[in-house]
């Protein structure tokens, strides 16, 4: 997301407001991967209301920017779902009222009954969850949404890290998360910030006390980036 030239503003915000909020954290964080990570994107610590809300609005903002083209919003439980709902507030404002759905993890056997909850799952379907990091919520995302009888169309994500998967094996893939969606699943992928994003920052000088980080991650993504 991010120019060599010029900094992309809305995801040097972003990376601003994640770190004031806690969500950004640096340090020594071991990913499930097993991989020792020198920082930590922690998408459930947006947990009041002004900070969900802000969190969408970033979101509702470079998706109007993206020009991706969708009907409606599903958010794959869990993360997901409060974030389609805060997101379509966000698009309502600024005047695209989109419907939204989300799914349950287990099959409600009375009321409406089924997995889905929400508006009818019709169009060009857009994804949002926070991070992609198997790809497995998109792949069930896509099989309930194509099920449904719509046509899924993208995924909105809040950070791309930007780094080899991890294979089945423990083995680095030549691929991240992200461009097996792209690739192997052909969904455009839109996200608020990336990790050269997340570099920018720390290398802007607007936060002195985190520039120490800067030769770690800088190595971790040589190392694990795509």
């Amino acid at each position: 997301m991010t120019s060599m030239n010029a900094p992309d503003t809305l995801a040097q915000e972003f990376v601003q407001f994640s770190v004031e909020a806690g969500v950004l954290r640096f340090g020594e964080f071991r990913t499930k991967a097993g991989r020792l990570s020198p920082y930590f994107f922690n998408a459930g610590l947006f947990n009041d209301g002004a900070r969900l809300g802000r969190l969408a609005s970033f979101y509702a903002r470079r998706l109007l920017a993206s020009g991706l083209e969708f009907d409606m919003l599903f958010g794959p439980a869990y993360k997901g779902i409060t974030l389609a709902a805060a997101i379509s507030i966000e698009l309502a404002r600024e005047g695209r009222n989109l419907p939204f759905a989300y799914n349950r993890k287990e099959a409600k056997d009375h009321g409406e009954g089924g997995t889905l909850v929400g508006a009818p799952v019709a169009g060009r379907v857009l994804i949002v969850d926070d991070v992609i990091s198997a790809g497995t919520s998109v792949r069930e995302s896509i099989a309930m949404i194509r099920a449904a009888g719509a046509t899924p169309c993208g995924v909105a994500i809040a950070l791309d890290r930007q780094e080899k998967a991890t294979e089945a094996d423990g083995r680095d893939a030549e691929l991240s998360a992200v461009q097996a969606v792209r690739s192997q699943l052909g969904l455009e992928v839109v996200a608020i910030a990336t990790l050269a994003d997340l570099l920018a920052y720390l290398r802007s000088g607007a936060d002195p006390a985190l520039e120490q980080h800067t030769p770690a991650v800088q190595a971790y993504r040589d190392r694990y980036g795509v």
